[in-house]
């Protein structure tokens, strides 16, 4: 356990964000790597992994729910010195997890015909992306107990463990792409399907290392078989803080859901180019996301120790990293967005679909960096549901006039790129407002005593919102 209560918040930040990003970085290989020996099987393969890939954002949002409620509760347990609540928590998050990982893999087979018929009109990608499922739904099934883990050491302020584990698991990873999609080595080539079934070996030795780690290396909070029981008021808190946190997701799932809707009458081509273009941009995300993601934990325990002031500041250095960050990408993707995209792909429609995207979505960076601000904020105060609405917000001004836009007559997938940053913008907006009516509320009535107790220099530098 480590005590994110004292100290230097800048320090916190980029000594938890360093390796929370490596390991991001790390989880966002998974994807890379298979769009870069898929892409060599033509634009239909691509398109496929790109349509089944966009399910991830509907793990995400569920794996979202124990993530953030986890890492939130934790932190907070961690900050009042409540070792029996930290423990009991963490406990309740793994019986859920692994009752909704069983779930998951058994509805993911079940409907994923259904899901990528609905988002596309080409039968040779619907084939691709349903093959690439088949052996990919293992990999987001197991997703939940590594996300309930990893959430649980986060929360305790402890990250590097799990980045050296996926470090690992991304290498199995990378080695054995090339054996199972091109037969290198074995002369027998799996094609797309390849990809899935490297990625779920990769995540299956993943937890396997995460959880004997946890068991001969964590004390703080430890596996319990006796508290996998059903615990009410433990779970209606996961649920609480999880719920719209996992909703924001949903709505991402829906967002991205929308777009290869909307795009489908421009082919194959224009979907794959699509899909590459978002697994760069989420790419470049990651220094930012990885600062945003931090900050719960640094915010939550002073939250929980009633260090309002260190929670202001905790965002105020947020705010500056991640922008910071995003002004950084923003340019490069305006300066040479080709060089992002070489290698995945030889298909020049594709190229120049993801090279445009690249191009005019760049402008929306700076105001995601501040919503993913204020949603770490949010996780950190223990009420998602602000960053829930600001991201309802966001889809309802994109799904309006995107598909008015796309019933013109002289309706381009660029248009699309452009709502969408407008959108961000509005997003951003709404976010700082809700996170400014957060604070007042749940901040200004800070105990005089806890005031006392910081230093004086600490609470005079803290900047108001």
């Amino acid at each position: 356990m480590k005590d994110l209560s004292q100290g230097s918040i800048p320090k916190h930040l980029i000594t938890m964000a360093t390796p929370m990003m490596i390991g991001m970085f790390i989880q966002t290989l998974y994807f890379i790597v298979d769009l870069y020996f898929v892409g060599k099987l033509g634009a239909a393969a691509l398109a496929g992994l790109s349509l089944a890939g966009n399910a991830m954002f509907l793990i995400f949002a569920l794996t979202q729910i124990l993530n953030v409620s986890t890492a939130s509760l934790i932190a907070h347990a961690v900050g009042a010195k409540q070792h029996h609540e930290a423990n009991d928590i963490f406990n309740q998050s793994m019986m859920l997890s692994s009752v909704i990982g069983v779930v998951v893999c058994i509805l993911g087979y079940l409907s994923a015909e259904t899901y990528l018929s609905n988002i596309s009109q080409d039968p040779e990608t619907i084939a691709m992306g349903l093959t690439y499922l088949h052996w990919f739904i293992p990999c987001m099934a197991l997703q939940f107990v590594m996300v309930s883990i990893s959430a649980a050491l986060r929360g305790t302020g402890i990250v590097k463990p799990t980045m050296i584990i996926q470090t690992l698991s991304i290498l199995l990873n990378i080695v054995l792409s090339p054996i199972l999609i091109e037969g290198f080595g074995t002369g027998y080539a799996m094609g797309i399907a390849g990809a899935g079934l490297a990625s779920s070996l990769s995540v299956i030795f993943a937890v396997i290392l995460l959880c004997y780690y946890f068991k001969v290396a964590e004390k703080y909070i430890y596996i319990d078989f006796s508290l996998w029981r059903i615990d009410l008021p433990r779970i209606k808190k996961l649920l609480v803080i999880g719920l719209p946190a996992g909703g924001e997701f949903f709505l991402m799932f829906i967002y991205m859901g929308s777009i290869y809707w909307l795009i489908q009458p421009f082919g194959a081509d224009a979907q794959a180019g699509f899909g590459l273009g978002s697994r760069i941009m989420q790419s470049l995300f990651l220094p930012a996301m990885a600062i945003a993601f931090a900050a719960p934990a640094i915010a939550g325990q002073n939250f929980g120790a009633k260090n309002y002031a260190r929670v202001k500041e905790t965002f105020t250095w947020t705010a500056i990293m991640t922008c910071s960050f995003m002004t950084l990408i923003t340019l490069a993707c305006l300066a040479q967005p080709e060089l992002m995209l070489q290698g995945f792909t030889d298909n020049n429609n594709v190229l120049l679909t993801s090279t445009v995207f690249l191009q005019i979505i760049c402008f929306n960076f700076i105001p995601s960096g501040l919503a993913f601000t204020c949603s770490g904020m949010f996780q950190a105060l223990g009420n998602t549901v602000p960053a829930l609405i600001s991201t309802a917000v966001r889809l309802t001004t994109f799904i309006i006039p995107a598909i008015w836009l796309s019933q013109q007559a002289q309706f381009t997938i660029e248009q699309l790129w452009y709502v969408s940053v407008a959108t961000v913008c509005i997003q951003a907006a709404v976010s700082l407002y809700l996170l400014k009516r957060e604070f007042k509320k749940r901040l200004s009535t800070q105990p005089q005593e806890n005031l006392d107790t910081l230093p004086t220099k600490e609470v005079m530098k803290s900047p108001p919102l």
